[in-house]
């Protein structure tokens, strides 16, 4: 395969993803809520989820263990989730939102889904589920090494 004849692939994800990340700013702005796109995806999680440990937020959300904990700790100053202690292991803790932190989700919300809406415009569920595989299929060509 000749590679010249395809885009420089991490330019056109970089690009995107930075035009998506002005917008959710943009719409954080607007509602008033100081928020990163960073901050809002472990906001989410822990609104699905309820709670989880460090491990697992880094986990599900693909981002390394120190980039987690800083985020945590900035939620944290801003009173939007709470560590609390394992109940059997000192050592680990929970990562729980605050009322506060619910109530920020619940204002962003509205907001997000106009923008993931805006974001599938004229695309289909066989769309995403193509985009997600190209995604898995390029990770794995690099996760393999």
């Amino acid at each position: 395969m000749n590679t010249l004849a395809y885009p420089n692939v991490g330019t056109v994800l970089d690009r995107t993803t930075r035009l998506l990340k002005q917008y959710y700013l943009r719409a954080f702005k607007e509602e008033g809520v100081d928020i990163s796109t960073e901050q809002w995806v472990l906001l989410d999680r822990l609104y699905t989820e309820g709670s989880a440990s460090q491990t697992e937020l880094a986990n599900g959300t693909f981002k390394d263990a120190p980039t987690v904990s800083r985020i945590i700790d900035k939620l944290a100053k801003k009173k939007l989730v709470e560590r609390q202690r394992f109940p059997n292991d000192r050592r680990r803790y929970l990562v729980a939102l605050t009322t506060a932190g619910r109530g920020v989700h619940d204002k962003l919300m509205p907001r997000v889904e106009q923008l993931r809406k805006q974001t599938w415009a004229g695309l289909g569920e066989e769309d995403y589920h193509r985009l997600q595989g190209l995604l898995r299929h390029i990770r794995t060509n690099f996760e393999e090494e």
